[in-house]
């Protein structure tokens, strides 16, 4: 199951790309034994700044059709890492091929665009910058893959 990130928003070179970057090989690298990934970033920009409406449009073509979709937003549910890493097993089992989260911009998601995800996860109560999230997501999505396999990495 490959695996989009797509959000609002450009990275620019730094630490946090770095990380994000490096976490995504590693989950490229032990995920492709457990049928899952690769993993890529998609990112969109409202040039205009016409608000999250448009934003929620540019998102639309940009995920990839049929992909599952998972919101990454403050009212969606807090769950653990093994919960998450079971959620990633669970849509690849059902035979999805792509699983799309989404992360807005700094108003959030379009409440259309909300309604039409078919999960929605939160990192806490919280509200976190959008180039933050990329990141701690891109270390659950490493994280998960890791516990699918067994390995050391996740300790409780």
């Amino acid at each position: 199951m490959r695996v989009h990130i797509c959000a609002v928003g450009r990275l620019r070179a730094g630490p946090e790309k770095t990380l994000i970057d490096d976490y995504l090989q590693r989950f490229d690298r032990s995920g492709r034994a457990l049928g899952l990934g690769p993993a890529r970033v998609i990112e969109v920009e409202d040039k205009k700044n016409a608000g999250m409406g448009a934003e929620a449009d540019l998102l639309r073509k940009a995920l990839p059709k049929g992909a599952l979709i998972c919101t990454l937003d403050e009212r969606g549910k807090v769950i653990s890492s093994p919960d998450f890493a079971e959620k990633l097993a669970g849509w690849r089992d059902m035979g999805r091929q792509d699983l799309a989260f989404v992360i807005g911009g700094a108003d959030g998601i379009d409440p259309s665009l909300r309604a039409e995800a078919d999960f929605s996860i939160s990192f806490g109560k919280m509200v976190w910058p959008h180039m933050m999230v990329r990141l701690m997501l891109a270390e659950q999505v490493y994280r998960s893959a890791t516990i699918l396999s067994g390995s050391p990495y996740h300790r409780v």
